[in-house]
């Protein structure tokens, strides 16, 4: 059997953006997040919107053009 042929495991320390931190096994040493079941609103109850990179806005504008292709025609 090969030496050093799996990676090391270690007991990582997990941060979330809302700032909950936990720790699981994994092959990094530290993991940060920005959704955990503390502050995801399928866990929570409550709707909160996380934009990541202009996604929504992005969205948005594509429908203003099928808007305004449609109104065209």
């Amino acid at each position: 059997m090969k030496k050093d042929m799996h990676p090391k495991y270690y007991q990582a320390k997990v941060v979330c953006a809302c700032g909950n931190v936990f720790t699981v096994g994994s092959t990094l040493p530290e993991i940060k997040v920005e959704v955990c079941a503390n502050c995801h609103s399928f866990f929570t109850g409550q709707e909160k919107l996380v934009d990541t990179a202009g996604r929504v806005e992005r969205f948005k504008k594509i429908l203003e053009k099928k808007k305004k292709m449609s109104r065209k025609k």
